[in-house]
């Protein structure tokens, strides 16, 4: 552990008005390739492709062919694209954020082996390799989460191959397939003792590469001064922000950006920008070959409807809660059976005390509704239960921007847990909503838990579940069992498609109150929930028409009141405009406004990042309170008929006042047809919580508003993972992090929380750190022998001021990996190839007979034939000598009419002894060849046959470890090499008579 003084002299906030006073002077940028969008600005190119703009093309071509295949339809892009939700982009961002943050984070921006830097393409290609084995893994077990993480790490070291290499200056016009796939041809590299530039003396080097690096087909990179040693004679990265740009040889090679002054290389970046972006797409492709369709669908959160998330208490006085909960399941998945199309992830998490779950997450509707059915309501006593452990494992099975339900009506005996529930559920974007039956022991209503002691609870015992929900953007309800039905009406409310929020304010102890929501032409249906006590209410609509809601039915809105909570659903169709309430409370009330629209956002706080690669990095945890900071709005689902312009932002505080306006800058965005990013920049962020609300105009004139309801706490000090390892079963991994203290010399206390109890010590560390000060130190988990590879574990750090408010968080995703990771993918074997096709394809056919093994550890998973007319048949043994040579050893002369009654005999064959072969044709799913052969890590025998009218086909076979072997097969006749005898001496002689007579090969990819 080690403290040391951390001063930066100056707040940046003359930088950033310079950059926003010329921002509206420049015409409309397209993408660049440097970490992200905002790059482009601080490089002044933008021509460029950026990492993000890469990512986020292939991500979008890539799932719109994938939806297209699925739905067998050929539909227009801008529908497709409309419809693939804000879920859809929040999962790209990830993959898109932990790309970008692979040049910010302190463990990865100056490794060389992460930017294919400073000639160490061997130990970047070992480590793509691993990349791609960690996020199959991950996919495969389900942690999307940690397969998004690792999976934009890859495409950013992938993507920096392309520039950063002089794979392009070699003359190049494909992507370098050996770098994913170990069988393709490599590619020497450089010698480290050979150089391989000359000087460059302008900003712009052409022809600085020795033509004895060029000519000779040597692979080099820059060396950049961020990372290790320049030899001479070397290349350096170049660019005014590399000092080993000034040493020899002098200039540089990348190709990062369309500016002479940050690429050295800039005429050479748009060829290197389109490789990049093939090879990502590649990736993409045979990662949806090796995962399916619908993993990979999953993946980015493609056509998901919202989770539904209960947190269940099962003690004896809970019966009538379990009950609500089946009825509104039940009521939801019923409503969902129409959209075939659209998947849903369903989680259930029981329980009391002492024990919590098991997880129920499902997939399938009706498996959840039987874990449902199976619950009963059985035992309690003690008022305390552990409720905050069940919400944190609920929270970490449920996909982000999840609305979790937790009913129960006792208070938290695990109160330790907090700090972890809060940092996951503003992590993931998550709200947490609690619908309470409290004890009447002590308040009032009809007794219902029996407690062993009779000791006053406090009052308070809930405040725990309040902030939770606040911070969140969730409710806290308080009703009865009699209500509880009617209250769960909330559940399917906030569970529903293209939901969204107009107003989530939280009353004070006023006894009256005004407040007020905008309706867009974009919004379908409104419904109000008002938590509280309330004398009187009265909506006024935006034509001046009020209704008392608590005197009966009117013209604008029908009231649902129960005990607890107040529905109130607005009349169709809705007037657009300015709407008003004016409440009379007893006490604190929330309001919280919804509608149905697809026009919704999403937002991230970001800070200048000026190093080697030059752009906007992600502010993890609270922002830093009173400092400037840049605020990055991802606008979603715009289409042809939702015609918005934003205009700018209101930081608004937990009672709905106004804390500052925030314009955007529409010049700098970055766009597709369906969402838009767009950036202003916070001159100080507040000191107080607060929530984000967008504004602009649709076409028609009408205000547009949305709300972000989960509170954003700034904060005064600041954690930051320094290194994220794997896991290996039975090894201790080390994840290290700092501490900067934006405020005076203070005692702190950092939390850790695993939700798999890998950690080594727990408990509270304490420490002092100085003002302005950094403070690092380690947290160490111990991973099982036993833990199973591609799961993933959730670290959670808090760190807090002792003395006040103050806390920020940090939220790590660590993957377990094998001790001994297969990257070797499997092989396909020519054993022997018939090949004689007329010109008359229709009365001949041609084959090929292969040896398929496992050249890694994992052993065989499966085998599928992708493309072909014909049939490809598996045998577990040999099948080749019976067929080819008679009695005396020699090959049979087979012709179309034995080949014919051959095929018959073998389909038949396949019927009666199913278990020494299977036959696969194309549009079959792969065959999981653990379950069908004795032993995968034995070869399979396979032969595949087909008509001569089609004379290409493409086998696909993977390994358990997620390596995959791409074999295309062709047959191009060649009657000079037919005329071998028909009476070989030996079967060998024959078949290498057979494979020298036809062309076959084999692409890997």
């Amino acid at each position: 552990m080690t403290q040391e003084g951390w001063i930066k002299a100056g707040s940046g906030k003359q930088v950033l008005w310079f950059i926003f006073a010329y921002l509206p002077l420049l015409p409309l940028p397209s993408e660049g390739f440097l970490p992200n969008f905002w790059s482009r600005v601080l490089t002044l190119s933008w021509d460029s492709h950026t990492h993000q703009y890469m990512t986020e093309q292939a991500i979008l071509t890539v799932t719109l062919e994938v939806l297209r295949d699925v739905s067998d339809q050929n539909r227009a892009l801008a529908e497709d694209e409309v419809r693939l939700g804000r879920a859809f982009w929040r999962a790209v961002g990830e993959v898109v954020s932990s790309n970008a943050d692979t040049d910010f984070t302190t463990s990865t921006q100056s490794n060389p082996v992460y930017h294919f830097d400073s000639e160490r393409i061997k130990d970047s290609i070992a480590m793509l390799r691993q990349l791609w084995t960690q996020t199959v893994l991950s996919v495969r077990a389900k942690e999307y989460q940690s397969a998004r993480y690792s999976l934009g790490q890859l495409f950013h070291s992938l993507q920096d191959f392309y520039s950063h290499s002089n794979w392009v200056e070699m003359g190049q016009k494909s992507i370098y397939l050996h770098l994913m796939q170990p069988e393709e041809l490599a590619i020497p590299v450089a010698p480290e003792d050979k150089p391989t530039c000359s000087d460059c003396f302008t900003a712009t080097c052409r022809n600085n590469l020795l033509p004895a690096v060029t000519h000779t087909q040597l692979l080099t990179s820059g060396y950049p001064s961020s990372s290790i040693s320049k030899p001479h004679g070397k290349c350096s990265h170049g660019g005014i922000l590399d000092k080993n740009t000034a040493l020899r040889a002098k200039g540089g090679i990348n190709k990062d950006s369309t500016s002479p002054v940050f690429s050295p290389h800039h005429y050479l970046h748009k060829e290197a920008a389109a490789l990049a972006t093939e090879a990502t797409q590649t990736v993409l492709r045979d990662l949806k070959d090796t995962v399916g369709d619908e993993a990979l669908l999953r993946l980015f959160s493609v056509k998901q409807k919202p989770a539904l998330v209960f947190v269940l208490d099962t003690t004896g006085s809970m019966f009538e809660e379990i009950t609500a909960a089946r009825l509104r399941a039940h009521s939801i998945i019923q409503s969902r059976t129409s959209s075939l199309q659209q998947t849903s992830t369903f989680v259930l998490v029981p329980f009391h005390d002492p024990d919590v779950g098991p997880v129920y997450e499902e997939e399938d509707p009706n498996t959840f509704m039987q874990h449902l059915e199976n619950l009963i309501a059985l035992g309690g006593g003690d008022e305390p239960e552990m409720c905050l452990s069940a919400i944190l494992l609920a929270l970490t099975h449920s996909p982000p921007l999840s609305d979790i339900f937790v009913f129960t009506d006792a208070s938290p005996k695990d109160a330790h847990l907090f700090d972890a529930v809060k940092a996951l559920a503003l992590k993931k974007q998550s709200k947490i909503t609690f619908l309470l039956t409290e004890d009447p022991y002590y308040t009032p209503g009809r007794k219902r838990r029996k407690r062993r002691s009779k000791e006053p609870l406090p009052s308070d015992r809930f405040s725990l579940y309040s902030s939770l929900s606040s911070l969140s953007g969730g409710l806290t309800i308080f009703t009865t069992d009699l209500d509880i039905q009617e209250v769960s009406a909330i559940v399917e409310d906030n569970t529903a498609a293209d939901k969204v929020t107009l107003l989530h304010v939280e009353g004070g102890p006023e006894l009256i109150s005004d407040y007020s929501f905008r309706v867009d032409s974009s919004v379908k249906k409104v419904i109000l929930h008002i938590t509280g006590t309330l004398a009187e209410c009265i909506l006024t609509s935006p034509s001046d028409q009020s209704q008392s809601l608590l005197s009966g039915k009117g013209p604008l809105a029908e009231l649902e009141p129960s005990q607890g909570l107040y529905r109130i659903s607005l009349l169709l169709p809705v007037q657009s405009g300015h709407w008003k309430l004016r409440v009379v409370s007893e006490g604190h009330v929330t309001f919280n406004v919804i509608g149905d629209s697809t026009v919704d956002f999403l937002y991230y706080f970001a800070t200048l990042a000026n190093e080697t690669h030059p752009g906007l990095a992600r502010v993890e945890g609270s922002p830093i309170a009173g400092a400037p900071a840049f605020l990055v709005m991802y606008v979603t689902s715009l289409d042809s008929d939702t015609e918005v312009s934003f205009s700018h932002v209101t930081l608004l505080g937990a009672k709905g006042e106004r804390l500052q306006q925030v314009k955007l800058d529409i010049s700098s965005s970055s766009s597709f047809q369906a969402w838009r990013e767009v950036v202003g920049l916070v001159e100080s962020v507040p000191t107080v919580p607060f929530c984000v609300q967008l504004s602009g105009r649709d076409s028609t004139g009408n205000e547009v508003e949305r709300v972000s309801t989960e509170m954003v706490h700034p904060t005064h000090v600041k954690i930051q993972v320094s290194a994220v390892p794997s896991l290996v079963p039975g090894h201790i991994s080390t994840v290290g992090f700092e501490i900067l203290n934006h405020g005076p010399a203070r005692l702190f206390t950092l939390t850790a929380d695993d939700d798999c109890d890998y950690l080594q010590m727990k408990g509270a560390q304490r420490f002092p750190v100085a003002e302005q000060g950094l403070y690092r130190s380690e947290v160490n988990l111990l991973t099982p022998a036993t833990a199973r590879a591609g799961a993933t574990v959730t670290l959670t750090l808090t760190v807090h001021d002792l003395d006040s408010p103050d806390s920020n968080y940090a939220v790590v995703y660590l993957t377990v990996i094998p001790p001994h990771l297969d990257t070797s993918p499997p092989s396909c074997s020519v054993a022997r190839v018939q090949s004689e096709c007329p010109s008359v394809c229709t009365q001949s056919s041609w084959s090929v007979s292969l040896v398929v093994s496992d050249n890694g550890r994992s052993g065989l998973a499966a085998l599928q034939l992708q493309k072909g007319e014909g049939i490809l048949t598996l045998f577990h043994n040999a099948p080749f000598l019976e067929d080819v040579l008679d009695e005396s050893g020699n090959m049979k002369k087979q012709t179309h009419k034995d080949k014919k009654t051959s095929e018959d005999h073998h389909h038949r064959h396949h019927h009666h002894h199913s278990d020494h072969k299977t036959r696969l044709k194309t549009g079959d799913p792969p065959l999981n060849i653990s379950a069908w052969a004795h032993t995968a890590s034995q070869p399979l025998w396979v032969d595949y046959t087909s008509s001569c009218c089609s004379a290409q086909a493409e086998v696909l076979v993977w390994d358990r470890a997620g390596n995959t072997k791409r074999c295309r097969l062709t047959s191009v006749e060649q009657r000079s090499s037919d005329r071998s005898s028909d009476t070989s001496g030996t079967a060998a002689a024959e078949f290498t008579s057979i494979v020298v007579s036809s062309l076959l090969w084999f692409l890997l990819v």
